[in-house]
């Protein structure tokens, strides 16, 4: 059995697996019918293990004004190559009716609300 020994091949490979978290905010989040809803604001990381648990997409407003912050479970996400963004099963309905916050009065992110942002989305946290 031949063996690839081409380091430059798994480090070519391995950086399609990884992006720099200034990369993806500002990145579209698109509906499963291609409509932008908004995009990734920022991301949340833990702390003590390094996953990644939540995208936080803005959503609404103008330049700013009347813009909210919707966290979405980071495994909702599904990122298309095609349209260069971040497809999510939701539509601007349930997106209205889901956790969400105004500029300035971010939640605590605590135990009680991971279970309400998971659980709104149909993940168990």
């Amino acid at each position: 059995m031949a063996y690839d020994t081409d380091t430059t091949a798994f480090e070519r490979d391995d950086a399609h697996n990884l992006i720099a978290s200034d990369r993806v905010e500002g990145t579209a989040v698109y509906n499963r019918e291609g409509e932008k809803l908004g995009s990734v604001h920022h991301f949340m990381v833990g702390k003590r293990n390094g996953k990644v648990s939540y995208a936080v997409m803005s959503f609404g407003g103008f330049l700013g004004v009347g813009e909210r912050y919707h966290p979405l479970p980071w495994d909702a996400l599904t990122y298309d190559t095609d349209l260069g963004g971040y497809v999510v099963d939701l539509d601007e309905d349930k997106l209205k009716g889901a956790p969400s916050y105004e500029r300035g009065q971010e939640p605590s992110y605590d135990q009680a609300y991971g279970s309400q942002v998971y659980g709104y989305y149909g993940f168990g946290y």
